[in-house]
């Protein structure tokens, strides 16, 4: 299944559950921490959700590698598979502590005063080129329709943990590849370098030129790239790509 949705179809009644969900698996979260390793039936006793509901969070959490199940459990005496009990791996400790912005903020702040801004320029553009490598190959394996390789790109940074969606334009002659996560938010917001260095590894990937519309960082709800479907629009391997700003807006 791709991330295609269409943009009419996200309603405030999709964000408000989005939201709904996303403090549901916080407090799942914060649950698995304090008291794993917990099984999915103890779990569903403390926040009083059908086991099918939690099975559903803790999916998701699994696959985005915050939590993972213990095996240094032996099995319990009885008849029957033990029950699957769940721990917190370092990504969902991560995700728990506001503290690492702040620590990451600091260490830009000294990168920025003791080598210049072009130093910060090139932290971020070296941390978009990992992204580039993981989804290049998928990407290209897509072929040249523009609309295919969207889709394909949101579906892998879903897969990275950025709840990503591919929504078409009415009219058609554009997509939009939406982002409901950004790991460094607090930190883009203070480095939009961050948002502007992602923003051309997009272009890059997707063979056009792109436009951000809005960042979480810059104060959106979402972040928001606009992707031209038309072929005029296509990116010359040899043509310098624009500096995006956080608004999205070429400098």
């Amino acid at each position: 299944m791709n991330a295609t949705l269409p943009a009419v179809e996200h309603t405030l009644a999709d964000t408000t559950t989005s939201d709904s969900d996303a403090g549901t698996r916080q407090r799942l979260l914060q649950i698995v921490a304090a008291a794993g390793p917990v099984s999915a039936a103890e779990l569903a006793a403390q926040l009083d959700l059908a086991p099918a509901g939690i099975r559903r969070h803790l999916g998701v959490l699994e696959a985005t590698d915050q939590i993972a199940v213990h095996d240094g459990l032996s099995a319990p005496k009885g008849r029957g598979r033990p029950a699957r009990r769940y721990v917190v791996t370092s990504r969902g400790q991560a995700a728990l502590s506001h503290r690492y912005s702040e620590l990451a903020s600091q260490a830009l702040r000294f990168l920025a005063e003791t080598a210049g801004p072009q130093a910060v320029q090139g932290f971020a553009e070296q941390r978009v080129r990992d992204l580039e490598e993981r989804h290049s190959a998928a990407v290209a394996a897509a072929g040249d329709d523009v609309a295919e390789r969207v889709r394909v790109l949101a579906d892998g940074l879903t897969a990275d943990g950025y709840a990503a969606s591919a929504r078409p334009v009415p009219g058609g002659l554009a997509m939009q590849l939406c982002q409901g996560h950004c790991p460094v938010q607090d930190v883009a917001h203070e480095f939009p370098q961050l948002c502007e260095a992602e923003a051309r590894a997009f272009s890059r990937l997707l063979g056009v030129h792109v436009q951000r519309l809005a960042t979480l960082a810059g104060g959106g709800h979402v972040c928001t790239t606009s992707i031209p479907l038309t072929t005029s629009q296509t990116t010359s391997s040899h043509a310098p790509h624009p500096v995006l700003s956080v608004e999205g807006h070429s400098a």
